[in-house]
């Protein structure tokens, strides 16, 4: 029986509810389909900072190195300085393990679900691959003349042929396995002219992917478009920056920050999984944050780490909760997170092997 290692940071805020029940599903989809799970819990978040003053130890970061997956539940608290914590923990594990794809599933399951008008789960099926290495967020900050009246800040958004290449590649190879084979760019290089590397290396690079139908957005008309017409895109590829903003657009599509999940990945190295909602200490500890996102991190884990039956059987029960009204609603408060929990591991443990 096969055994997956896995290390564990439930974080902060509602971090430890969902995660608590996205680890109740991961069970229940050994169980059903038969392999195991080794967990190792970290502590690490803000409580631990407030204890102890650090944030992520070396050692237990080198640790993660022989894992196979790593969960993530939520990261940031008002105690703590602002970016602290979430650059100590998320982006270090980002880019010190150089999880150099942040892939962002964006779907519909129900149209109940969707705040646009008349758009159905046919007309919102897409996935962003997002550079997760590069860009403003992983360049120094400069400060001139701060604190007055002739305060200059910058921080520079930089991009590399390495870094550009690998990630547009990744993007035509997920394309090509996808029934469309459709792919678009996402830049802003009329404007932001470094972007032009995007732009040239996308048109080379379709050269080696005939099969595959390209287009081509600047980030505002990209925003639009998913916004008038969510069907014209199936897989976006673009920087860092924008694939922050634009797939928490594309969260709101599919029903909300509450059930959209990321995988960040090193391709064959061990990844990073998570919710992409924030922390929400309002919430902690009240037992009424959805889980769904997390559950759905799950499933992208498991599907990296090739328990494929057993993702789609996590994906299949999370949609026939939504499609079937057994879940009534996303919204904070409308079942217990451990109510939805529940839901889905007695769904999964019903699967048929």
């Amino acid at each position: 029986m096969k055994t997956h290692r896995i290390a564990v940071i439930a974080g902060d805020g509602i971090g430890p509810e969902v995660v608590t029940q996205g680890l109740r599903v991961l069970h229940a989809a050994a169980d059903r389909f038969g392999f195991q799970v080794d967990l190792i819990e970290h502590p690490f978040g803000t409580e631990h900072w407030l204890k102890t003053e650090e944030v992520f130890p070396d050692d237990a970061f080198e640790a993660l190195k022989s894992m196979d997956a790593i969960l993530l539940g939520a990261i940031g608290d008002p105690r703590a300085p602002v970016g602290l914590i979430e650059r100590g923990i998320i982006g270090r594990l980002r880019w010190d393990l150089d999880l150099w794809v942040n892939l962002r599933p964006i779907k519909l399951l129900d149209e109940r679900f969707c705040p646009l008008k008349d758009k159905t789960p046919a007309d919102i099926d897409m996935v962003v691959v997002r550079e997760n290495t590069e860009d403003a967020y992983v360049q120094k900050p400069t400060f001139e003349n701060e604190g007055t009246t002739d305060e200059i800040a910058s921080q520079p958004m930089l991009y590399t042929y390495k870094g550009t290449e690998r990630i547009i590649r990744y993007a035509f190879e997920t394309a090509m396995g996808r029934p469309r084979k459709h792919l678009t760019l996402i830049d802003k290089a009329n404007a932001v002219r470094a972007q032009s590397l995007y732009t040239r290396i996308f048109a080379e690079m379709s050269k080696e992917f005939p099969e595959v139908e390209t287009a081509h957005l600047y980030v505002d008309a990209a925003c639009m478009r998913m916004v008038e017409s969510p069907e014209s895109i199936d897989v976006a590829v673009t920087t860092n920056l924008f694939g922050d903003i634009v797939t928490d657009l594309g969260a709101m599509l599919q029903g909300g920050m509450g059930v959209a999940a990321s995988a960040n990945l090193r391709p064959g190295e061990v990844s990073l999984f998570e919710s992409v909602h924030g922390s929400f200490p309002q919430a902690a500890g009240k037992n009424i944050a959805n889980p769904i996102a997390t559950i759905n991190a799950i499933s992208m884990m498991l599907d990296y780490l090739g328990e494929k039956e057993a993702a789609a059987a996590v994906e299949g029960a999370i949609a026939q909760l939504l499609i079937s009204g057994q879940i009534r609603s996303l919204e904070v408060g409308e079942h217990g997170t451990d109510e939805i929990g529940t839901m889905i591991v007695e769904a999964v443990s019903a699967v048929a092997v």
